[in-house]
C-alpha cells in the first residue's frame, strides 16, 4: 500500500481557486465540446503545474509503484493482440521523414518495447536532465495511486477546464481569443505541418520543461500544450445541457464507465477517460485542442509519450 509523503505541506505547490459559475464546453470547433453550458464549482486547490519527473521519481522510490507501461499485458485482456506485443511498452511519437496522410495515426505513433516514463523514447533513451519536465508514459491507475500517495485526486473534467480558463469565462485560449497575442507563443504545441515538420517551439521539439511558457490568469502553468493530462471523468460523447446558471449542475462527475467504452472498435471495451488541454503534438492543421475546452476520451490502459497529469485538493 502506498505510503503517504513525508511533505510538511500537501499543499505547497499548489493554488486555490474560489470556484464558482463559469460556462464549459465550445460550439466553434470539434462536436465532442458542444453545446456550451454552465456549471458551479466549489472552491478547490490545484497543482500549479503537471507532476514532474522528479515528482514521479519520489513516488516511486517511496512506493516501489511499477507502472502499467512496466507491466507486460494481460494476454486476456488482449485476446486479439500478437503475443510478441505482450511485453512491457508504451507508445511513442516518431516523426515520418515527409508528409504522410493525416487518416492513419500509425504513420507517427509506434508501440516501442520498454519505453517507460524513466526511458520515454524507448530503450537507450532516458530521463537524466530532464528533472523538469511533466512525466509521461503513465496511464490514469498510475496518475490516480500517485495523487493518493501526495493525499490529493484528480480533477474532474469541469475543475481542470475551470482551472485552465484561467478567469477568462468562455475565451477561446486559456490567454485570451489570440492564438498568438502580439506575435508570442503561449504554448508547447506544433509548429509547422504535422507531423513531419517541426519548427521547435522555442527550440525544444518534444516536452519542454514546465513553466517555459507563460502562465495564465490564475497563475497556473502548461494548461495548454506541452502534454495532454488525464481527468478522473469518464469520457461522454458531448456535454449534457445546462442553458442557464440556475440549472448549472454543481460539481458534476461524469461516472458511466460502460458507456464510455466502444465495443465497436479494437480495444472497445476498455473504458475511457477523459484527457484535457493537448499536447506539444496538437497543430492547427491536425489537432487544435490546445484550449481549454477541448477534450478527447483515452482508454485507462493507455500510456503515451504525451500524456501527463496534476492533482488536486478539494475543500469538502
Amino acid at each position: 500500500m502506498a505510503r503517504a509523503p513525508a511533505a510538511a505541506d500537501p499543499r505547497a505547490g499548489m493554488v486555490r481557486l474560489d470556484g464558482g459559475t463559469f460556462r464549459m464546453g465550445s460550439e466553434e470547433f470539434y462536436p465532442e465540446e458542444a453545446p456550451v453550458h454552465h456549471v458551479a464549482l466549489d472552491p478547490f486547490w490545484i497543482d500549479a503545474r503537471p507532476v514532474t519527473v522528479r515528482d514521479f521519481r519520489r513516488f516511486v522510490q517511496e512506493t516501489g509503484h511499477v507502472t502499467h507501461a512496466e507491466r507486460a499485458p494481460d494476454p486476456a485482456l488482449y485476446p486479439d493482440a500478437d503475443p510478441a506485443l505482450l511485453v512491457p511498452g508504451s507508445l511513442v511519437f516518431r516523426k515520418p521523414p515527409r508528409r504522410v496522410p493525416l487518416a492513419d495515426w500509425r504513420r507517427w505513433w509506434a508501440w516501442v518495447p520498454g519505453a517507460d516514463w524513466r526511458h520515454p523514447g524507448g530503450p537507450g533513451t532516458s530521463v537524466k536532465g530532464r528533472d523538469r519536465h511533466p512525466v509521461v508514459h503513465v496511464a490514469h491507475a498510475d496518475a490516480t495511486a500517485y495523487a493518493a500517495w501526495a493525499g490529493k485526486a484528480l480533477p474532474t473534467e469541469a475543475e481542470w477546464e475551470y482551472a485552465a480558463r484561467g478567469g477568462l469565462d468562455g475565451a477561446r485560449y486559456a490567454w485570451g481569443e489570440e492564438e498568438r497575442p502580439g506575435g508570442r507563443l503561449m504554448a508547447n504545441h506544433w509548429q509547422g505541418e504535422f507531423p513531419w515538420e517541426n519548427r521547435k517551439a522555442k527550440g525544444w521539439e518534444g516536452t519542454s520543461p514546465v513553466a517555459t511558457f507563460p502562465p495564465n490568469g490564475f497563475g497556473l502553468w502548461d494548461m495548454a500544450g506541452n502534454t495532454w493530462e488525464w481527468t478522473d471523468d469518464f469520457f461522454t460523447a458531448a456535454h449534457e445541457a445546462a442553458p442557464s446558471p440556475c440549472c448549472a449542475p454543481r460539481n458534476p462527475r461524469a461516472e458511466d464507465a460502460a458507456a464510455s467504452c466502444r465495443p465497436d472498435e479494437p480495444g472497445g471495451d476498455f473504458p475511457r477517460r477523459t484527457i484535457k488541454g493537448g499536447s506539444h503534438l496538437c497543430a492547427p492543421n491536425y489537432c487544435l485542442r490546445y484550449r481549454p475546452a477541448a477534450r478527447q476520451g483515452e482508454p485507462v490502459d493507455t500510456t503515451t509519450s504525451h500524456i501527463g497529469f496534476r492533482c488536486v485538493a478539494r475543500e469538502r
